[in-house]
């Protein structure tokens, strides 16, 4: 049995229940009314007997008689008159009237007239009234006993007993029953309507789905949502957020989201334009983290449900992305030089085999002077270290193509050679990029300066460039509006990743000067700060073998070869 069929029945068998008991209780105080009304009654009729003046006169005579009165002479009498009119008059059973010995006055069967009353009269020729149900000779009655009181004052000298047949009390009852049943029997069908209306509410906002199968759900998702790294977000058809994983709100900086529209919530106008869209989001910035918002609607029996939203962080794989990117230019760029130099090489072989010495030292001596090859970085012999040659070397031939030159600061002093290659290569690789986008929009002539300095294990760097600089109030690490964004500096993600990815180390990159001022406008100059990238170097391999080598030995040209 389904759980909703369950639930109708055992709601159904409380709200019969309950109309049971109150249609009871109210039965039971609708008897007790009629009986308590009957009781009044009773005892009202009785004291207007008991108080009319021919009756307290024409009981206090027969009580003077010290006889017992014949019932031939009650039977006419003015009591039994005025008996017999009063309870034909009020539709009462009897209306008894007897003297201060019980002896009856005045009864509805004159038969019994100068007897004895059969039930008790002590209390009430005592004074008091009596009202209760008892059976005497006209059976089971309701009955009130009032005493009389002489014209004169004095005691009591008889009494008044009015009754009403028990049957005749609860005549009125069946109807009061009917109305009670009636008012149960329409309590009972709304009860089964609201029931029914429950039902298929329950069934329909749970999409058929049991109790045992929602327990099941609930566990699943808690399971799926904790066990995955990828945010999910789950809103309804009316774009409220209905479930937020741990994930999805961290990723996207979020707290508290639940129960909240997605309007309210403090992510950017791209990210909320693509959900209510049902666009998806790809290398967007959010913070400090790039992510990738993929949003998938939800159906169930042709309704639509809301959009599931998912989050992923794609921060490291953009970072490395950038460090891949700038490995591989350096890559470039050695693979050249190692080919240039294998070139001279053969030249300098080519001159020995052709036994032309001189022509061949006269070479090397060359090559020791200005390099193994020509470079387009100016004043790159100021770094020591290979690696930042050859990523300067890289990033100038890429400059060249498009109208700007790259040179070293005078400033530069690097004690130390590289450690973490890939993290400086992509800091410092993309505010190379920026600074070359940057000059290659401004006037002639175009230039870019980098300065290296060497500060214990970190590296700081400077890159200043002769574009337009950066415009006033313009936060270039912020993340871009659009994928598309034209801005000259913080073009798509890469300043806020390179940020980011210093800030990781330890260090930061920010803005020096925007530049741009008149009347002497010039560029923008950035700074990078990565602890933990250097090392110290190593001695130098031909300093420890200089005092080894063996100076006697004759040079070529003086063996005569």
């Amino acid at each position: 049995m389904r759980f909703t069929t369950r639930l109708f029945l055992v709601q159904l068998a409380v709200v019969a229940t309950v109309l049971l008991l109150c249609t009871g209780a109210f039965a039971v105080i609708a008897v007790t009314q009629v009986r308590s009304a009957a009781e009044e009654n009773a005892l009202n009729i009785a004291r207007s007997v008991a108080a009319a003046p021919e009756v307290r006169a024409a009981v206090a005579r027969w009580s003077d008689d010290p006889g017992t009165p014949a019932a031939a002479d009650l039977v006419d009498g003015a009591l039994q008159s005025t008996a017999l009119a009063v309870a034909e008059r009020t539709d009462a059973l009897f209306v008894v009237i007897t003297d201060d010995h019980g002896i009856r006055l005045a009864h509805p069967n004159a038969q019994r007239l100068g007897e004895t009353v059969s039930t008790p009269f002590d209390r009430v020729l005592g004074g008091a009234e009596v009202v209760d149900w008892e059976v005497g000779t006209l059976g089971r009655s309701a009955r009130a006993k009032v005493p009389v009181l002489p014209p004169g004052g004095g005691g009591p000298v008889g009494e008044v007993s009015v009754g009403f047949e028990e049957g005749s009390v609860l005549d009125d009852l069946p109807s009061v029953l009917l109305a009670i049943g009636v008012a149960a029997m329409l309590a009972l069908g709304v009860g089964v309507a609201a029931g029914s209306v429950l039902r298929r509410r329950w069934e329909k906002t749970t999409l058929g789905l049991q109790p045992e199968e929602l327990t099941a759900l609930v566990q699943q998702q808690s399971a799926v949502l904790d066990g995955i790294g990828d945010g999910v977000l789950a809103l309804d058809e009316t774009g409220v957020v209905r479930v937020a994983s741990e994930a999805a709100e961290r990723l996207l900086g979020l707290d508290g989201s639940v129960g909240r529209p997605l309007s309210a919530l403090a992510l950017p106008d791209t990210v909320v334009s693509a959900i209510r869209e049902g666009v998806p989001l790809h290398r967007v910035v959010v913070g400090h983290r790039v992510l990738t918002v993929d949003v998938h609607p939800v159906r169930h029996g042709g309704r639509e449900l809301g959009d599931v939203v998912i989050v992923r962080d794609h921060t490291d794989v953009a970072e490395l992305d950038e460090q891949l990117s700038s490995v591989r230019t350096v890559t470039g760029a050695l693979r050249v030089q190692r080919h240039e130099f294998s070139n001279r090489l053969h030249v300098a072989a080519g001159l020995i085999d052709a036994e032309r010495v001189a022509d061949a030292r006269a070479f090397l001596d060359e090559l020791l002077e200005r390099g193994s090859v020509a470079t387009a970085v100016a004043h790159i012999e100021r770094i020591d270290d290979l690696f930042l040659q050859a990523l300067l070397a890289a990033k100038a031939s890429e400059a060249a193509a498009r109208g700007v030159s790259v040179a070293v600061g005078e400033d530069t002093l690097v004690l130390g050679e590289l450690a973490r290659v890939e993290d400086a290569a992509a800091v410092i690789g993309n505010l190379i990029d920026n600074a070359v986008t940057a000059a290659a929009r401004g006037a002639e002539p175009r230039w870019v300066e980098v300065t290296f300095f060497g500060d214990g294990d970190a590296l700081v760097t400077t890159v200043a460039d002769s574009g337009p600089g950066v415009p006033t109030g313009r936060d270039v690490f912020a993340p871009a509006a659009e994928p598309e964004d034209d801005r000259v500096r913080g073009r798509g993600i890469g300043l806020p990743l390179s940020r980011e990815l210093a800030r990781r180390l330890g260090g930061d990159v920010w803005l020096i000067d925007p530049g741009g001022q008149a009347p002497a406008a010039s560029g923008a100059v950035f700074a990078a700060r990565l602890p933990g990238v250097l090392r110290a170097s190593a001695p130098d391999a031909r300093d420890t073998t200089a005092d080894t080598t063996d100076t006697t030995a004759p040079r070529p040209e003086e063996d005569g070869s």
